[in-house]
């Protein structure tokens, strides 16, 4: 095995050295991440938070990744962001991790050693696991366990090559890790809402085992273990492979609207209903969204003033069901189905939005808006498009749900309406900015939305 190096900063100032030996490697590294949030944008400056030494040649590292600020919807522009990193160190190029080779520092203490991203080197991934294994502290990091559910040692990791925001890795498929890269203060959705699931005794959701978390320079969750599902499917892909074989899918949409009422239930129970909605700054969040996206969008633009009456019915309507936590980002992808079962999972939210924003309550109905876009955007992934299996697979969406949870979001219309245009609004912002070849799929949901009754 090449040798490791073991490497043990004491203090802020200590930072100094190894970012004289990294920053360069990462700056070229970090864009090309699909986690990377400012891949349009220019690494500016880089700057080390927090850095420990997790096993001798592993590091562990939060950065802050500064660049030329974009408007957010509904927020102001951040200057950069947090991002975790596992850094691996050894004094030989290993052929076996090609993939997970970032460069050879050249400078600073770190000067000739190999640098690699961890969590694809499995002794790395498996001594991580053992630190979940073992609860206890390293420097400001914290790992804490499940005193009821033993993880067993040695099972074999892989790192999952999903396209996520995150970095997720399987142990045995008995267990899923997922590390979460871009990081902000506070407890962690993914962590808060599947512990006060498991709490209610809803098996809709796996419930955490193990997580991690660091004290400095903030408070904040690092990563959460789960149950894997090794036999599930997920809706995106259960979804495409009906469309390719021609098959009918809205006795799967109908089972998934039941789940997620389950879910929604179990959710209200757990954090308690805030109350009515209030349609009228909900609007006004809306807009401002609109407004953000189509200075970032050209071809939005001429769709503003029909996008601002959905908003506008939004402020007059009934206010629906009372507002509560939710999931957040829901789609086909964030779905699992095993058997006949459909599970729900990622409630961390829309990571580009505020952790405040996340955890605050919203409508259920915007979660149900996510899932009927998603459906659109599978029957477009084929030619020609096949709008009326979106269609029925809405409304089965719909029926189920309206079953379980004792309303009807197509009762709703003014509502449902407003919360699909935001969500429409949200993925044109984004294709535009990591999926170009994609913006057709929203701009085609922008222009249906923009008139009245769409």
């Amino acid at each position: 095995m090449p040798k490791t190096i073991t490497v043990r900063p004491r203090t802020a100032a200590a930072f100094d050295g190894p970012l004289a030996s990294l920053a360069a490697l990462l700056r070229q590294w970090l864009p090309r991440q699909r986690w990377f949030a400012g891949k349009d944008r220019p690494v500016t400056d880089l700057s080390v938070l927090s850095m420990t030494e997790l096993f001798p040649g592993c590091l562990h590292l939060l950065v802050h990744a500064s660049h030329a600020p974009v408007p957010t919807p509904g927020g102001t522009p951040l200057p950069g962001d947090c991002y975790q990193l596992l850094l691996g160190l050894r004094e030989q190029h290993t052929p076996r991790l090609e993939r997970a080779f970032i460069g050879r520092a050249e400078q600073g203490p770190f000067a000739g050693l190999a640098v690699y991203d961890a969590l694809q080197d499995p002794r790395s991934a498996h001594l991580l696991l053992e630190r979940l294994r073992q609860p206890g502290a390293a420097g400001p990091l914290r790992f804490e366990a499940d005193p009821g559910v033993p993880v067993p040692g040695g099972l074999p990791p892989r790192l999952l090559d999903a396209e996520q925001s995150n970095s997720s890795i399987v142990y045995g498929d008995a267990y899923i890790l997922k590390v979460f890269r871009r990081i902000q203060p506070g407890v962690n959705p993914d962590l808060e809402v599947t512990a006060a699931l498991a709490a209610q005794g809803c098996t809709r959701v796996p419930a955490p085992v193990a997580w991690f978390g660091t004290t400095g320079p903030q408070s904040a969750t690092l990563g959460v273990l789960q149950p894997f599902l090794p036999d599930a499917t997920d809706g995106w892909t259960l979804a495409l492979r009906a469309l390719a074989a021609g098959d009918d899918f809205t006795a799967e949409a109908r089972e998934l609207g039941e789940a997620m009422a389950e879910v929604h239930l179990a959710l209200a129970e757990a954090f308690g209903p805030a109350g009515p909605g209030e349609n009228g700054r909900t609007a006004q969040a809306m807009c401002a969204r609109l407004d953000a996206a189509a200075h970032a969008v050209a071809g939005l633009r001429p769709f503003v003033p029909g996008l601002r009456a959905a908003f506008g019915a939004l402020a007059t309507c009934d206010t629906g069901p009372p507002a509560q936590r939710i999931h957040g980002d829901l789609h086909l992808g964030q779905v699992l189905q095993a058997g006949r079962d459909w599970f729900v999972i990622d409630f961390e939210g829309e990571p580009s939005r505020p952790l405040a924003e996340r955890q605050a309550p919203h409508s259920p109905v915007r979660d149900v808006a996510g899932m009927l876009r998603s459906f659109d955007y599978a029957a477009r992934q084929r030619r020609p498009w096949r709008p009326e299996w979106a269609r029925r697979c809405r409304e089965a969406f719909c029926a189920g749900y309206a079953a379980r949870a004792g309303w009807d979001p197509r009762k709703k219309h003014a509502l449902l309406r407003a919360h699909e245009t935001d969500r429409a609004v949200y993925e044109v912002l984004y294709e535009a900015r990591h999926r170009p070849d994609w913006l057709p799929v929203p701009m085609a949901a922008i222009k249906r939305l923009a008139v009245w009754g769409g």
